[in-house]
Protein backbone atom coordinates (compact mmCIF):
# COMPACT_ATOMS: atom_id res chain seq x y z
CA UNK A 1 0.00 0.00 0.00
CA UNK A 2 2.84 2.39 0.94
CA UNK A 3 4.48 1.66 -2.43
CA UNK A 4 1.23 2.50 -4.24
CA UNK A 5 0.89 5.76 -2.30
CA UNK A 6 4.51 6.68 -3.08
CA UNK A 7 3.96 5.96 -6.77
CA UNK A 8 0.81 8.09 -6.75
CA UNK A 9 2.62 10.95 -4.95
CA UNK A 10 5.39 10.86 -7.55
CA UNK A 11 2.75 11.00 -10.28
CA UNK A 12 1.07 14.01 -8.61
CA UNK A 13 4.44 15.77 -8.31
CA UNK A 14 4.96 15.22 -12.04
CA UNK A 15 1.48 16.59 -12.78
CA UNK A 16 2.27 19.63 -10.63
CA UNK A 17 5.45 20.30 -12.62
CA UNK A 18 3.68 19.83 -15.96
CA UNK A 19 0.83 22.10 -14.88
CA UNK A 20 3.24 24.82 -13.69
CA UNK A 21 4.82 24.76 -17.17
CA UNK A 22 1.41 25.06 -18.86
CA UNK A 23 0.06 27.68 -16.44
CA UNK A 24 1.40 31.15 -17.17
CA UNK A 25 0.50 34.59 -15.84
CA UNK A 26 0.56 35.80 -19.46
CA UNK A 27 -2.84 34.51 -20.52
CA UNK A 28 -1.96 34.26 -24.23
CA UNK A 29 1.10 32.15 -23.42
CA UNK A 30 -1.04 30.04 -21.10
CA UNK A 31 -3.51 29.42 -23.93
CA UNK A 32 -0.70 28.55 -26.36
CA UNK A 33 0.88 26.13 -23.86
CA UNK A 34 -2.44 24.35 -23.41
CA UNK A 35 -2.91 24.05 -27.19
CA UNK A 36 0.60 22.62 -27.47
CA UNK A 37 -0.25 20.11 -24.72
CA UNK A 38 -3.47 19.16 -26.53
CA UNK A 39 -1.70 18.72 -29.86
CA UNK A 40 0.94 16.54 -28.19
CA UNK A 41 -1.34 14.26 -26.17
CA UNK A 42 -4.67 14.52 -28.00
CA UNK A 43 -3.84 12.99 -31.36
CA UNK A 44 -4.83 9.43 -32.16
CA UNK A 45 -4.74 7.37 -35.34
CA UNK A 46 -8.16 6.02 -34.38
CA UNK A 47 -9.82 9.45 -34.33
CA UNK A 48 -10.43 11.77 -37.28
CA UNK A 49 -10.79 15.49 -36.54
CA UNK A 50 -13.09 17.53 -38.77
CA UNK A 51 -13.13 21.28 -38.25
CA UNK A 52 -16.37 23.22 -38.70
CA UNK A 53 -17.72 26.75 -38.38
CA UNK A 54 -20.80 27.40 -36.23
CA UNK A 55 -22.05 30.87 -37.11
CA UNK A 56 -18.54 32.29 -37.01
CA UNK A 57 -17.43 30.14 -34.05
CA UNK A 58 -14.78 27.48 -34.57
CA UNK A 59 -15.67 23.93 -33.64
CA UNK A 60 -14.53 20.41 -34.41
CA UNK A 61 -15.90 16.92 -34.59
CA UNK A 62 -13.86 14.06 -33.15
CA UNK A 63 -15.00 10.86 -34.88
CA UNK A 64 -13.62 7.33 -34.62
CA UNK A 65 -12.27 6.14 -37.93
CA UNK A 66 -14.43 3.01 -38.02
CA UNK A 67 -18.09 2.04 -38.20
CA UNK A 68 -19.78 3.63 -35.23
CA UNK A 69 -23.04 4.84 -33.72
CA UNK A 70 -24.53 7.83 -35.53
CA UNK A 71 -27.86 8.22 -33.75
CA UNK A 72 -26.45 9.84 -30.62
CA UNK A 73 -23.80 12.56 -30.31
CA UNK A 74 -21.84 14.16 -27.50
CA UNK A 75 -21.64 17.95 -27.16
CA UNK A 76 -18.40 18.68 -25.30
CA UNK A 77 -17.66 21.83 -23.26
CA UNK A 78 -13.93 22.28 -22.63
CA UNK A 79 -12.38 23.42 -19.35
CA UNK A 80 -9.86 26.15 -18.62
CA UNK A 81 -11.47 28.37 -15.99
CA UNK A 82 -13.47 30.18 -18.72
CA UNK A 83 -10.24 32.08 -19.53
CA UNK A 84 -8.23 29.44 -21.41
CA UNK A 85 -8.79 26.17 -23.24
CA UNK A 86 -9.93 25.26 -26.74
CA UNK A 87 -11.07 22.37 -28.91
CA UNK A 88 -7.39 21.54 -29.46
CA UNK A 89 -6.63 21.45 -25.73
CA UNK A 90 -9.75 19.33 -25.16
CA UNK A 91 -8.65 16.65 -27.65
CA UNK A 92 -6.92 14.90 -24.73
CA UNK A 93 -10.50 14.18 -23.58
CA UNK A 94 -12.67 14.31 -26.71
CA UNK A 95 -10.50 11.73 -28.51
CA UNK A 96 -10.72 9.33 -25.55
CA UNK A 97 -14.47 9.95 -25.32
CA UNK A 98 -14.97 9.27 -29.04
CA UNK A 99 -12.93 6.05 -28.79
CA UNK A 100 -14.61 4.75 -25.64
CA UNK A 101 -18.18 5.49 -26.76
CA UNK A 102 -17.82 5.08 -30.56
CA UNK A 103 -19.89 8.27 -30.83
CA UNK A 104 -19.11 11.54 -32.59
CA UNK A 105 -18.04 14.33 -30.23
CA UNK A 106 -18.57 18.01 -31.06
CA UNK A 107 -16.47 20.57 -29.18
CA UNK A 108 -16.48 24.33 -29.73
CA UNK A 109 -14.30 27.36 -29.05
CA UNK A 110 -16.56 29.53 -26.93
CA UNK A 111 -15.40 33.10 -26.32
CA UNK A 112 -12.99 33.41 -23.41
CA UNK A 113 -12.71 35.79 -20.45
CA UNK A 114 -11.48 38.34 -19.53
CA UNK A 115 -12.02 39.64 -23.07
CA UNK A 116 -15.49 38.07 -23.12
CA UNK A 117 -16.89 37.60 -19.59
CA UNK A 118 -20.23 36.03 -18.62
CA UNK A 119 -22.57 35.43 -20.44
CA UNK A 120 -20.46 35.04 -23.61
CA UNK A 121 -19.52 31.38 -23.04
CA UNK A 122 -23.11 30.42 -22.25
CA UNK A 123 -24.40 32.24 -25.34
CA UNK A 124 -21.89 30.27 -27.42
CA UNK A 125 -22.92 26.98 -25.80
CA UNK A 126 -26.53 27.71 -26.73
CA UNK A 127 -25.35 28.47 -30.29
CA UNK A 128 -23.58 25.08 -30.45
CA UNK A 129 -26.69 23.36 -29.07
CA UNK A 130 -28.96 25.12 -31.58
CA UNK A 131 -26.60 24.13 -34.38
CA UNK A 132 -27.02 20.45 -33.45
CA UNK A 133 -30.79 20.90 -33.49
CA UNK A 134 -30.60 22.52 -36.94
CA UNK A 135 -28.30 19.69 -38.04
CA UNK A 136 -31.18 17.28 -37.42
CA UNK A 137 -30.49 15.91 -33.96
CA UNK A 138 -33.21 15.91 -31.36
CA UNK A 139 -32.45 17.11 -27.85
CA UNK A 140 -32.77 13.52 -26.61
CA UNK A 141 -30.09 12.41 -29.09
CA UNK A 142 -27.47 14.57 -27.35
CA UNK A 143 -25.33 13.90 -24.28
CA UNK A 144 -23.68 17.06 -22.94
CA UNK A 145 -20.25 16.51 -21.36
CA UNK A 146 -17.59 18.76 -19.91
CA UNK A 147 -14.63 19.06 -17.57
CA UNK A 148 -13.95 21.68 -14.88
CA UNK A 149 -15.33 25.02 -16.16
CA UNK A 150 -16.73 23.01 -19.06
CA UNK A 151 -18.70 20.99 -16.50
CA UNK A 152 -20.00 24.30 -15.18
CA UNK A 153 -20.94 25.34 -18.71
CA UNK A 154 -22.69 22.01 -19.42
CA UNK A 155 -24.83 22.46 -16.28
CA UNK A 156 -25.48 26.14 -17.03
CA UNK A 157 -26.60 25.20 -20.55
CA UNK A 158 -29.16 22.75 -19.15
CA UNK A 159 -30.37 25.33 -16.61
CA UNK A 160 -30.75 27.79 -19.50
CA UNK A 161 -32.65 25.33 -21.71
CA UNK A 162 -34.88 24.34 -18.80
CA UNK A 163 -35.60 28.00 -17.98
CA UNK A 164 -36.73 28.52 -21.58
CA UNK A 165 -39.01 25.48 -21.45
CA UNK A 166 -36.98 23.60 -24.06
CA UNK A 167 -36.42 19.86 -24.28
CA UNK A 168 -33.35 18.82 -22.30
CA UNK A 169 -30.48 16.56 -23.42
CA UNK A 170 -30.51 12.84 -22.76
CA UNK A 171 -27.78 13.04 -20.15
CA UNK A 172 -24.82 14.86 -18.60
CA UNK A 173 -21.30 13.47 -18.12
CA UNK A 174 -19.18 15.72 -15.90
CA UNK A 175 -15.50 15.44 -15.01
CA UNK A 176 -14.32 17.47 -12.00
CA UNK A 177 -17.12 20.01 -12.54
CA UNK A 178 -16.64 23.53 -11.15
CA UNK A 179 -20.15 24.08 -9.80
CA UNK A 180 -19.79 26.82 -7.20
CA UNK A 181 -17.92 30.07 -7.87
CA UNK A 182 -18.56 31.16 -4.26
CA UNK A 183 -16.05 28.44 -3.27
CA UNK A 184 -18.17 27.31 -0.33
CA UNK A 185 -16.99 23.67 -0.33
CA UNK A 186 -14.81 22.57 2.61
CA UNK A 187 -12.45 20.76 0.21
CA UNK A 188 -11.04 24.15 -0.88
CA UNK A 189 -9.28 24.03 2.51
CA UNK A 190 -9.02 20.31 3.25
CA UNK A 191 -7.50 19.44 -0.16
CA UNK A 192 -5.44 22.58 -0.83
CA UNK A 193 -2.13 20.90 0.11
CA UNK A 194 -2.91 17.79 -1.96
CA UNK A 195 -4.25 19.31 -5.20
CA UNK A 196 -1.40 19.46 -7.77
CA UNK A 197 -3.44 21.42 -10.33
CA UNK A 198 -5.73 24.04 -8.76
CA UNK A 199 -5.02 26.62 -6.07
CA UNK A 200 -6.90 29.50 -4.47
CA UNK A 201 -5.15 32.35 -6.31
CA UNK A 202 -5.75 30.75 -9.71
CA UNK A 203 -9.45 30.19 -9.02
CA UNK A 204 -9.88 33.73 -7.69
CA UNK A 205 -8.34 35.12 -10.88
CA UNK A 206 -10.59 32.96 -13.06
CA UNK A 207 -13.67 34.12 -11.11
CA UNK A 208 -12.58 37.75 -11.50
CA UNK A 209 -12.00 37.28 -15.23
CA UNK A 210 -15.34 35.63 -15.90
CA UNK A 211 -17.80 37.04 -13.38
CA UNK A 212 -16.53 40.30 -11.90
CA UNK A 213 -19.47 42.35 -10.63
CA UNK A 214 -21.92 39.46 -11.12
CA UNK A 215 -24.02 37.72 -8.50
CA UNK A 216 -22.03 34.52 -8.03
CA UNK A 217 -25.06 32.56 -6.79
CA UNK A 218 -26.76 33.01 -10.19
CA UNK A 219 -27.36 29.39 -11.32
CA UNK A 220 -26.06 30.28 -14.78
CA UNK A 221 -22.73 31.19 -13.13
CA UNK A 222 -22.73 28.74 -10.21
CA UNK A 223 -25.04 25.93 -11.34
CA UNK A 224 -25.03 24.40 -7.85
CA UNK A 225 -27.56 27.05 -6.79
CA UNK A 226 -30.10 26.11 -9.47
CA UNK A 227 -33.26 24.01 -9.37
CA UNK A 228 -32.49 20.46 -10.51
CA UNK A 229 -36.05 19.18 -10.77
CA UNK A 230 -36.44 17.18 -14.01
CA UNK A 231 -32.73 17.37 -14.86
CA UNK A 232 -31.48 14.59 -17.15
CA UNK A 233 -29.53 11.55 -15.94
CA UNK A 234 -26.10 12.66 -14.76
CA UNK A 235 -22.75 10.99 -14.13
CA UNK A 236 -20.04 12.80 -12.15
CA UNK A 237 -16.36 11.89 -11.84
CA UNK A 238 -14.03 13.63 -9.38
CA UNK A 239 -10.61 13.00 -7.85
CA UNK A 240 -10.25 12.53 -4.11
CA UNK A 241 -7.25 14.91 -4.02
CA UNK A 242 -8.79 17.98 -5.64
CA UNK A 243 -10.09 21.21 -4.15
CA UNK A 244 -13.26 20.86 -6.25
CA UNK A 245 -14.17 17.55 -4.59
CA UNK A 246 -17.03 19.21 -2.70
CA UNK A 247 -18.22 21.05 -5.82
CA UNK A 248 -18.99 17.58 -7.17
CA UNK A 249 -20.25 16.15 -3.87
CA UNK A 250 -22.64 19.07 -3.23
CA UNK A 251 -23.97 18.81 -6.79
CA UNK A 252 -24.54 15.08 -6.32
CA UNK A 253 -26.41 15.73 -3.05
CA UNK A 254 -28.67 18.39 -4.59
CA UNK A 255 -29.45 16.16 -7.57
CA UNK A 256 -30.31 13.22 -5.29
CA UNK A 257 -32.65 15.51 -3.32
CA UNK A 258 -34.30 16.56 -6.61
CA UNK A 259 -34.76 12.89 -7.64
CA UNK A 260 -32.38 13.20 -10.58
CA UNK A 261 -30.95 9.81 -11.71
CA UNK A 262 -27.37 10.61 -10.73
CA UNK A 263 -24.21 8.67 -9.98
CA UNK A 264 -20.85 9.94 -8.73
CA UNK A 265 -17.50 8.15 -8.68
CA UNK A 266 -14.72 9.52 -6.47
CA UNK A 267 -11.33 8.27 -7.68
CA UNK A 268 -8.87 7.72 -4.80
CA UNK A 269 -5.54 9.53 -5.14
CA UNK A 270 -6.63 11.32 -8.32
CA UNK A 271 -6.46 15.02 -9.14
CA UNK A 272 -8.40 17.61 -11.13
CA UNK A 273 -9.38 16.24 -14.60
CA UNK A 274 -6.95 13.32 -14.27
CA UNK A 275 -8.71 11.83 -17.32
CA UNK A 276 -6.46 14.01 -19.52
CA UNK A 277 -3.38 12.03 -18.51
CA UNK A 278 -2.25 9.09 -20.67
CA UNK A 279 -2.39 6.33 -18.05
CA UNK A 280 -4.56 3.37 -17.02
CA UNK A 281 -6.91 5.05 -14.51
CA UNK A 282 -7.76 7.79 -17.04
CA UNK A 283 -8.78 5.20 -19.66
CA UNK A 284 -10.76 3.26 -17.06
CA UNK A 285 -12.60 6.47 -16.13
CA UNK A 286 -13.42 7.07 -19.79
CA UNK A 287 -14.77 3.53 -20.04
CA UNK A 288 -17.03 4.34 -17.08
CA UNK A 289 -18.25 7.45 -18.94
CA UNK A 290 -19.01 5.19 -21.91
CA UNK A 291 -20.89 2.70 -19.70
CA UNK A 292 -23.08 5.51 -18.35
CA UNK A 293 -23.76 6.86 -21.86
CA UNK A 294 -24.58 3.40 -23.25
CA UNK A 295 -26.90 2.78 -20.31
CA UNK A 296 -28.97 5.95 -20.88
CA UNK A 297 -29.04 5.44 -24.66
CA UNK A 298 -30.52 1.95 -24.50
Amino acid sequence: MALLEMKNQNLMNLIKRVHSVVENTDIEKHRQSQDHFGALLGSSREVAIREIEIEGMHGEWACVDRAHMKKYVILYCHGGGYSTGSCLYARTLTSKLAMSTSMDVLSFDYRLAPEHPYPAALEDAVKAWDNLMLFGYGARDVIVAGDSAGGNLALALVHKLKGEGRILPRGLALMSPWTDLTSSGASHETRKEMDPVLHKEYLEQMIQNYAAGQELTNPLISPLFGDFANFPSTYIQVGDNEVLLDDAAMLHKKMVEANVPVKMDIFPGMWHVFQMSPFKTAYEAMDKNAEFIYDICR
